[in-house]
């Protein structure tokens, strides 16, 4: 059981890891990262999920110092860190959390500079996440629609889990303070507009935009409008929880002879579209640890024995759509094994891949505007991606034992 001063803080199973704990009238949570434990305390009935992403974006600033949360990196910088909490929050109450506006007046050499440095503008205005002035000899956006499918199948053949998750990541280098406008197609946004939509409607679920998105606007228009930051950051994030079909589907036989040798037999299936191609496909089939000797055939690609890994990994370059292809291994094993041998782990299939140009959900994006008052012309997006990759992409095989016969002897 944890204590803390002298105080019981997590009460009930000795080793659990429960993150909240209430003690004598105060809520105590913490966060560990690495071998540092970061921890808040509070009397009042505070909203525990604002709490915990508090002590996210904590670590997140620490990272952007220190490139490392260590102990040591808090001890040779404890006075950069007093500094930071200092005005990260004031009187129990968050107050600015963005490490790149941060590090414009709170420097870990601050200690060398003879000029006291000013709080940058965008400390005390309403746009904290961007500081004023910013000027690029090239004014660039580059967009990207990321979708990452998620799919477990037993080894049935059945489809226990299935989502997808979707984010609109963005890099901007735009001068001065830009207004930017971005529209998109989606299921919803069709519908609304009386505009039939070819298949089943699928919905978003999740939204989440970043906090210079200004949120009426998306939800009278279904347009994003917003001030981006400066650099790399996450415009929306979305999930679609209805079932997907596998882009690619995996089907995977084990066959144990006896205790000699293993056959294994994949096949993969592309199921979307001939018009679109997955590209770097790798297929991770785990197999026994004390296999040796692989003998490999494909129709498509390459395979290789990794040892280190207990696993044939198959890498298919091109993958085009509507395509099967299949690869056959035989291992073998040792004739003699101990009794008291652990029993083979089954682990699942793991499978990796892209496919540019193609989103599941069926997101498009109309356009991209900045706004001329802010002395921009039209500028087109300097670059526009949509890809779909694989995230926990887990088929499980099926396992099968065949026994050899042995002939009798001859009298």
């Amino acid at each position: 059981m944890d204590s803390l001063s002298g105080h019981e803080v997590v009460t009930g199973d000795p080793q659990s890891q429960n993150p909240v704990g209430h003690d004598n009238g105060v809520t105590y949570m913490f966060m560990q990262d690495k071998n540092v434990y970061l921890m808040i305390a509070t009397r009042q009935n505070c909203n525990a999920a604002s709490l915990l992403l508090f002590l996210h974006r904590l670590i997140d600033v620490f990272k952007h110092y220190f490139e490392e949360l260590e102990e040591e990196s808090l001890r040779d910088n404890f006075v950069v860190v007093y500094e930071l909490l200092d005005e990260i929050m004031d009187f129990g109450y968050p107050q600015f959390l963005e490490a790149n506006i941060l590090s414009e007046f709170i420097k870990t050499d601050a200690y060398r500079m003879e000029v006291t440095q000013r709080p940058p503008m965008a400390v005390t205005n309403s746009v904290s996440w961007r500081s004023e002035g910013l000027v690029y000899k090239k004014n660039e956006v580059f967009l990207d629609v990321v979708e990452s499918v998620n799919i477990l199948v037993n080894s049935n053949g059945h489809i226990i889990r299935s989502d997808v998750v979707g984010a609109l990541k963005m890099r901007t280098y735009l001068s001065g303070m830009p207004e930017c406008n971005l529209g998109f197609y989606d299921r919803v946004l069709l519908e609304a507009q009386g505009r039939t939509t070819k298949g089943e409607a699928i919905d978003l679920d999740d939204i989440k935009f970043h906090q210079c998105v200004r949120l009426a606007h998306f939800e009278n228009d279904r347009i994003i409008s917003f001030i981006p930051p400066g650099g790399s950051f996450d415009l929306m994030t979305y999930r679609l929880s209805t079932q997907v079909k596998p882009l690619i589907w995996v089907e995977a036989q084990i066959e144990r002879h006896s205790r000699s040798r293993v056959e294994i037999t994949v096949k993969a299936r592309s199921q979307f579209k001939e018009q679109s191609t997955a590209t770097n496909v790798e297929i991770e089939l785990p197999v026994p640890s004390d296999a040796t000797n692989p003998n490999i055939c494909m129709s498509m690609g390459s395979a290789s024995y990794a040892p280190e890994k207990d696993a044939l990994l198959w890498k298919i370059k091109s993958f085009p759509g509507g395509k099967e292809y299949m690869v056959r291994a035989e291992l073998s094993l040792p004739s003699i094994q101990s009794d008291e041998a652990p029993s083979a782990r089954k682990a699942p299939i793991r499978v990796k891949f892209e496919i540019p140009y193609f989103t599941v959900s069926g997101i498009q994006v109309r356009y991209l505007n900045i706004d001329v008052k802010s002395r921009y012309p039209a500028l087109p997006c300097s670059r526009l991606r949509y890809i779909t990759m694989a995230g926990e992409y887990e088929p499980r095989l099926m396992e099968t034992t065949v026994l050899s016969s042995t002939s009798p002897r001859s009298a």
